[in-house]
Order: C-alpha cells, then sequence, then structure tokens
C-alpha cells in the first residue's frame, strides 16, 4: 500500500512540477515576444484601447502582442492589427513587462494536456480587492449585463444615484423553475419594485416540475444598508392569494408539478408563493481571477436558506467567463436544491466577442422518484448592454 501511494505521489509530482516552475520562476525565462496579454488588468487594458481610439474600451478585450520582427512589431486588439509604435514609450514598456502572458510560442507536448492550464494560473492574481464600484451601497445595482435565467439584475443607472433595474427569475433559480419577473427603482440604497409572472417559463418542460416557484403578482421594497455593500434587507409582499381555478391550472400531475406516492398522497408539490416575506442578504464582494464582478453570499428569501458565489468575466488562461454556485439548503415548501451556471465569452464574432456568452445551467434537486440528480438542464445566455464597468 505504502509503495502504490509513493508511486502516486512521484507521478503527480511530475506533472505539477513543471507549473511550480514556471509560477515561480518566471524570471529565469527567456523573454517573451510573441504572447496574449492575460486580462487581469483592468487599467491597462483600458489605457491601450484609449490611446488607440477604442471606444468603448473592453477589459476583458483578447490583446496579442507580436515583437518578434523589431521593424515589425505589432499589437492585435480584438483581431484588428495596430503598430506597436501607435502606443506612447510608457504604453510600450508596461505592455513588454507585462507579468501575466500567454507564449504563443510555446511547444506543445502530450503533458501539456494536463499541465497547460495549472502553468498558466497566476497564483498572486486569484484574488484582489473589489472594485469601489462593488462596496457602494447606492450604486452597487449598476449592472450593464442582462442574464436570461436568473443572476444578477440588469442595472441601468439614470442620473448619480437614481437607476432601473431588471431581472427574470429570482437571482438565486434556476432555468425554467420559477415564472418570476421584477423590475425596481432606485434612489440611494433604497429600492422598491413589481413583480409579475410569465406562465411560459414553467410551460415549456412537461418533466420535473414538482420543485417550481410559482409566483402571482406582488410588490418589494428594500433597502442596503450605508456601511458598504455588505447587508441588504426586503419585504416581498404578494398582492393577493391564488383562486381555486389558478390551483387547479399550476398544481397538476400533466405539468409534473405534483407527484403522488403510490398511496395518493402528494409526495412533491411545487410551491404557490403567497403572503409577505421578510428576506436579507449578507455578502462580501471579492475579485476572484480579474473578475469584474463577485460575491460570496448568505441570505433568506421567501423564508428559504441560500448560500453561494457569483462571479462575472473570471480570466483563466486566456478564456473569459461567468460562474455561479447557489445551494438553497432548506426550505419548508421544497426539496433542497443546488443551481450552477457557467457561461463562456469570446465565443462570437465582432461586436458580440465581448458582449455575449454562453453555457448550461442546470438545477440538481431530489427526481420525481426520489433519488437525487439532475432536476433541470438549460442553456444559458448572457447580454452584455452597456459599456463596461
Amino acid at each position: 500500500m505504502k509503495v502504490r501511494h509513493l508511486l502516486i505521489f512521484f507521478a503527480f509530482f511530475l506533472i505539477v512540477s513543471p507549473a511550480i516552475t514556471n509560477l515561480f520562476a518566471q524570471d529565469d525565462e527567456e523573454p517573451i515576444l510573441y504572447f496574449q496579454m492575460e486580462p487581469l488588468d483592468d487599467s491597462l487594458f483600458i489605457h491601450i484601447q484609449q490611446a488607440l481610439f477604442i471606444d468603448p474600451p473592453d477589459p476583458k478585450a483578447e490583446i496579442i502582442a507580436d515583437l518578434r520582427d523589431p521593424n515589425n512589431q505589432t499589437i492585435s486588439i480584438k483581431g484588428a492589427l495596430y503598430p506597436f509604435l501607435a502606443l506612447s514609450p510608457e504604453l510600450r514598456a508596461l505592455v513588454q513587462t507585462y507579468p501575466f502572458k500567454i507564449n504563443l510560442e510555446e511547444e506543445i507536448n502530450y503533458r501539456s494536456v494536463f499541465t497547460r492550464v495549472i502553468e498558466k494560473i497566476k497564483i498572486n492574481k486569484i484574488l484582489d480587492p473589489p472594485t469601489k464600484q462593488q462596496i457602494s451601497s447606492s450604486t452597487w445595482y449598476v449592472n450593464p449585463f442582462f442574464q436570461l435565467f436568473g443572476g444578477e439584475r440588469l442595472g441601468v443607472p439614470i442620473k448619480k444615484d437614481i437607476g432601473l433595474s431588471f431581472g427574470v427569475l429570482t437571482k438565486y433559480e434556476g432555468p425554467l423553475n420559477t415564472n418570476f419577473l421584477e423590475a425596481n427603482f432606485h434612489i440611494l440604497g433604497v429600492y422598491g419594485g413589481a413583480f409579475t409572472n410569465i406562465d411560459a417559463i414553467i410551460t415549456s418542460l412537461n418533466d420535473n416540475n414538482h420543485n417550481n416557484l410559482i409566483f402571482s403578482n406582488g410588490y418589494q421594497i428594500g433597502y442596503v444598508f450605508p456601511l458598504g455593500n455588505f447587508f441588504e434587507i426586503n419585504y416581498l409582499s404578494t398582492i393577493s392569494d391564488f383562486s381555486e381555478y389558478q390551483r387547479g391550472q399550476y398544481l397538476d400531475s400533466t405539468h409534473a408539478t405534483v407527484v403522488y406516492n403510490p398511496n395518493g398522497t402528494v409526495k412533491y408539490q411545487a410551491w404557490l408563493v403567497e403572503g409577505s416575506f421578510l428576506n436579507w442578504e449578507f455578502r462580501y464582494p471579492v475579485k476572484l481571477l480579474g473578475a469584474t464582478k463577485g460575491r460570496v453570499y448568505v441570505g433568506q428569501y421567501l423564508s428559504e436558506w441560500h448560500f453561494g458565489f457569483d462571479f462575472r468575466e473570471m480570466s483563466l488562461a486566456g478564456s473569459t467567463f461567468d460562474f455561479q454556485f447557489d445551494a438553497m439548503t432548506h426550505s419548508e415548501h421544497r426539496q433542497p436544491q443546488y443551481v450552477m451556471t457557467l457561461l463562456v465569452q469570446k465565443i462570437a464574432e465582432s461586436w458580440a466577442f465581448s458582449a455575449f456568452s454562453i453555457g448550461p445551467s442546470l438545477i440538481m434537486s431530489r427526481l420525481t422518484d426520489g433519488s437525487f440528480g439532475v432536476y433541470k438542464i438549460f442553456v444559458n445566455m448572457r447580454f452584455k448592454v452597456g459599456s463596461s464597468l
């Protein structure tokens, strides 16, 4: 047994040791003359594009520098080629000494399948302090991204601390699991708004709907405490209860919103949200892997416990992506569920290069037979409808 453990450790060391050498001994390497800049320094990326009159600048743009030919040095931004000398000497120096480079001349071998991504991880850039916007209690809602299902609300600033926000599904829910649609008005740290229902969202599937969250109409008011963007409190209330006709529409075995035991009793049932609820969320802004916005949180929403994190535009080995995770661990009306969303950017062309992301979004929970598994899975999308933060 000990011999097998030693062999496993030795194999692991052979794979990981090149990555460790790459991370901590970069000063001894040959100068890299053909490279992609890892988008982990938003300010530098913006300054480079401003110098080349690119408006609006994109902090996650793909920037490739080719300095191999001293007589023909170029810099490419999202596929458009510019002479390197178009930048000021100060900016050229910052590009040449930029510490987070992806070497485009490196050799690929059989070991690279396992080590390439590890070698690209920049340990000293995994965690950064949050931006000023992330810790502001009055402009925390400002968000130029619209996500098709769940996630952070689209936040539109109108003037100073006044703005609007919109969202489909609650920010904790997964695809096709609730018919919630909200719109809010923000002033300073206070917001208020109304919510309604789009039933087409939950009637698109006729399988595994017994953990759905079903709304009618109502209103909400909330406040983010002024000591940073850390604590939010919210009061949500429905305007009226569901009628018997509506209950018959929403709760039936045809749409899989009710699951029965063999003896005819209800095993699982979707929740028709009625009444008033005091909600809260404690969150801590975090900038992980160069994310433009990120948070970890714990809270109660509709008397259900939620734990999770949400990171927007993280960068790793040349890729840009969003990752969200929410664990709803306790509810009086529903089974616990776990929501995960991965959205990948830089897969489209032209203006959509940094404005569009797509990827899977799934929910894991109890299935109709009582086992635990993938409850729902669907394609999710995110669009950037404004300039970068």
